[in-house]
């Protein structure tokens, strides 16, 4: 089970700074539970989890079953929260050189939908080009500036290639149940299609179908994935007690730094595989809590790699953040360190250890370096990195992340700033119905 430390950030507080913050967190908790809360229309991912029934799984499994035996490549179409998730548990599952690996019968799973950089999407059209592939196009309304566009140029490409009829069997819509253009074209064209839940925002979205398909196109245990987070579901729920919720004490212990001047959390791994698992937390959080001029500003880095880079800032910087690392107990694998004749880099004191243990001490070291310059430091310690610990830990984020927000005073499940940029750029490129913004914002550049 999912472990929380924060004794090491703890000790930068007032003795009682996280006690006092019970009721807080606890009416934060009962206001989820009773949908009282700002944004209450967006908590079904709170019971979702253990909403979701077999024959639901079977079904998503039966469709990545049926991609998967029908293509060589699967492009997941979605921005946001309709992307990170399933990329994230991917990525974290994945051998790291799956480029080169994969069996004959593995596709290749593909994200697009997320930019607008047309290098990116030519160069990804042109090695789909001869290709079996498939799409799965994530849109709750389909109108998703990156998202259609890209969706746009991949149904081409598919229906050229492949046929109409071939097509339409291996492209996939997760959209809005009744309306939306995402809607009208999968009923129009007959593709498969799943709902993405009305309750449920795209940043909360990893277990329902929005992550569970394409994880399952992947190949990886959608079921173990789903089974850990229920069993978190339970962990956090309102009637534990306060000291013994991770995820009360995560929302208690972030609001009492950043009550205590701590601006910015950094998240860091010291496991490659988790750096989409940071881009992830960083849209839940920062898109959750960032609002009314307020919140905690979500970084990430990975370690080792950059204490090599930001370490340097984080180190002896200014002191206005806190860190937070995830920590992986058992790696997947064993790979002894070996032994040297000429020892001319000095490393033969590790002969015979494990890497791992070498990385386990950077990690320790760390921890120990960043607390003595100043740095609040908290630990988050999941067994390994399978399906079912990586459902704990996204539903362990979720439910600190409502929490949080809640105890902070803003609407956690919205995001009123993200459509300001959306304007700008339709003003800009002429759209009709926005003729009068596009006059008074061309004024201005």
């Amino acid at each position: 089970m999912l472990k929380l430390d924060i004794a090491k950030a703890q000790c930068f507080l007032a003795d009682d700074a996280v006690a006092k913050l019970e009721p807080a967190v606890k009416s934060a908790q009962k206001s989820l539970e009773e949908e009282t809360c700002l944004g209450n229309d967006y908590v079904g991912w709170l019971h979702l989890p253990s909403s979701i029934t077999p024959e639901f799984l079977d079904d998503v499994q039966h469709t990545a079953d049926v991609l998967r035996a029908n293509c060589e490549a699967i492009v997941v179409a979605g921005i946001g929260g309709s992307y990170l998730g399933a990329k994230a548990v991917i990525d974290a599952l994945s051998n790291s050189f799956q480029w080169l690996t994969k069996g004959a019968n593995e596709p290749t799973i593909l994200f697009a939908g997320n930019n607008i950089g047309e290098d990116y999407l030519y160069e990804l059209t042109e090695y789909l080009r001869g290709k079996k592939f498939g799409v799965i196009n994530i849109s709750k309304s389909g109108t998703t500036t990156e998202t259609a566009l890209a969706f746009r140029l991949l149904k081409k490409q598919c229906e050229e290639q492949r046929g109409k009829e071939e097509a339409r069997k291996v492209i996939v819509a997760v959209t809005d149940a009744k309306k939306g253009a995402a809607r009208t074209t999968a009923d129009k064209e007959g593709y498969k299609s799943y709902v993405i839940p009305d309750n449920v925002g795209g940043r909360f979205s990893v277990l329902t179908p929005v992550g569970l398909l394409p994880i399952a196109c992947a190949g990886f245990d959608i079921k173990a994935l789903v089974k850990g987070a229920v069993d978190m579901e339970r962990q956090t729920s309102a009637e534990v007690k306060y000291e013994e919720n991770p995820s009360e004490q995560y929302a208690a212990i972030r609001n009492a730094l950043y009550a205590n001047g701590k601006r910015i959390e950094i998240l860091a791994n010291f496991q490659p595989k988790l750096h989409y698992m940071n881009e992830w937390w960083k849209q839940l959080y920062g898109e959750s809590e960032g609002k009314d001029h307020k919140g905690i500003f979500p970084a990430a880095v990975d370690f080792t790699t950059d204490l090599h880079s930001m370490g340097q800032w984080i180190q002896d910087g200014e002191r206005s953040m806190f860190e937070t690392v995830i920590s992986v107990a058992a790696p997947k694998h064993k790979l002894l360190f070996p032994h040297d004749d000429e020892n001319l880099d000095g490393l033969n004191f590790l002969e015979g250890k494990r890497v791992d243990e070498v990385n386990k001490m950077a990690e320790l070291g760390t921890q120990l370096a960043h607390v003595d310059g100043g740095v609040p430091n908290i630990r988050i310690t999941i067994d390994a990195l399978d399906e079912y610990h990586i459902g704990q830990l996204i539903y362990f984020f979720e439910r600190a992340c409502g929490i949080s927000g809640i105890v902070l005073g803003v609407n956690p499940f919205n995001q009123p700033g993200v459509e300001a940029y959306k304007k700008n750029m339709f003003a800009l490129l002429d759209k009709p119905g926005y003729e009068a913004e596009s006059i008074a914002i061309k004024a201005r550049i």
